[in-house]
């Protein structure tokens, strides 16, 4: 079976590459901006007809979706989270391929529901440009004529979890302000439903896989509310950190203004038989061991 990755270089698409590199069976293309690329292309640019004819000459079976946007000004969270997905979606439909399309969603293409978890159905109310052009590249996928499904991830975090997520940066301050110092980061009041990166792989492999048409969006998360702070403290624990957290500091304004947020996660698991299997206090110690090369401190 191949299949092709676009932004294979990413955060999840380098756990998604990585767990497909390890199934039997299974050969991966990359597609991208990288020079090593089997597919040399840039969404934000790519015109449909050249992108279809590279894509009928590489004729994969499945397409898997991880290029995208967090941070940026509108315009490049535009050309890369809406523009892209449409280009992707016109050009496989030019191609006449008989390929199964998986994109990579986002919680923050919902809006908030303090206690109630959010169903596929849920209303959409993205909360600034991040959600708003992810939730436009979402709508173009499930819409589209193609055989495809939206993987609407939550927040996927544990090994190489970049310093742009709260995860990340936390690891980051925790190194950078030593055992006693001071780490300063912005309100950790919030409620988020973390998912291993892992686990999101294993979710997007099974996507790829699955007989029949699938349901057009399917949320992938952990299924529970988890406060922020619990993430710092845990990190913290595992670090050895002793010092002080100052919660005054700059926070993310992409995520500010959703105060809960928990999946529903039950269509997921009807559809591809997936559920998460790593806890929280797993992904925080793989998350500190990828940045340190050495295995928590003991409790």
């Amino acid at each position: 079976m191949r299949i092709l990755v676009a932004g294979s270089t990413g955060f999840l698409g380098r756990h998604i590459t990585e767990h497909l590199l390890a199934l039997s069976g299974v050969r991966v293309l990359r597609a991208g901006r990288s020079p090593g690329a089997d597919l040399r292309v840039d969404l934000t640019t790519a015109t449909v007809s050249a992108l279809a004819a590279d894509l009928h000459a590489l004729a994969p079976d499945a397409v898997v979706n991880c290029a995208g946007a967090v941070g940026g000004g509108p315009l490049l969270l535009a050309e890369t989270n809406a523009r892209g997905p449409a280009v992707l979606c016109e050009a496989l439909t030019a191609a006449d391929l008989p390929v199964r399309l998986v994109h990579l969603g986002s919680a923050g293409e919902y809006g908030t529901t303090p206690g109630q978890p959010l169903g596929e159905d849920s209303a959409t109310c993205p909360q600034g440009a991040y959600g708003a052009t992810k939730l436009a590249g979402s709508l173009t996928v499930a819409e589209a004529a193609l055989d495809a499904v939206v993987l609407r991830v939550f927040n996927p975090l544990g090994p190489d979890s970049p310093g742009t997520s709260l995860p990340g940066r936390l690891a980051d301050e925790l190194l950078r302000a030593g055992p006693d110092g001071t780490v300063r980061v912005g309100d950790l009041s919030a409620y988020r439903d973390f998912v291993d990166a892992r686990d999101v792989a294993h979710a997007a492999a099974l996507a790829t896989t699955a007989p029949g048409p699938l349901p057009r969006i399917l949320n992938i998360a952990g299924g529970s509310a988890t406060q922020v702070r619990k993430v710092a403290e845990g990190l913290a624990r595992i670090s050895g950190f002793h010092g002080r957290i100052d919660e005054n500091g700059t926070g993310s304004q992409r995520s500010s203004a959703i105060s809960w947020q928990q999946a529903d996660i039950t269509a997921a698991a009807t559809a591809l038989g997936w559920h998460p299997e790593r806890t929280l206090d797993t992904s925080l110690a793989d998350l500190w061991t990828s940045r340190t090369g050495t295995p928590p401190t003991p409790a």
